[in-house]
């Protein structure tokens, strides 16, 4: 059977859904859909971030945190693991330094 997969997923996403053996702690469909959910609320995120950056908040730290501290509500529909993720990659795309976020391995 072949794998038409196409969307090369990166080391960092599947880091999320691997365990200390380094094997992946869910099926590789389900890591699939989860990292194009996460991806996309990235890629969304930036405006966002943007319009917060030149009309109410300044700094690009609070900015991040906040966003992570909207992401880890249970609404927000990810794990703490997956808002962690979609910050650092938010921060990536806006070319920001990403500030220390909480560690969810630690709740």
């Amino acid at each position: 059977m072949s794998d038409d997969y196409q969307i090369d997923i990166p080391p960092s996403f599947f880091a999320v859904y691997t365990d200390a053996r380094q094997r992946l702690s869910e099926p590789i469909a389900t890591v699939r859909a989860r990292y194009e959910v996460c991806e996309d609320l990235a890629s969304h995120l930036v405006q966002h971030a943007q319009v917060l950056h030149h009309v109410e908040v300044p700094s690009e730290d609070e900015i991040l945190r906040r966003i992570h501290a909207g992401l880890q509500s249970p609404d927000a529909g990810v794990s703490a693991a997956e808002a962690q993720w979609i910050v650092r990659r938010l921060a990536e795309l806006l070319g920001w330094q990403c500030p220390p976020l909480d560690d969810p391995a630690a709740e």
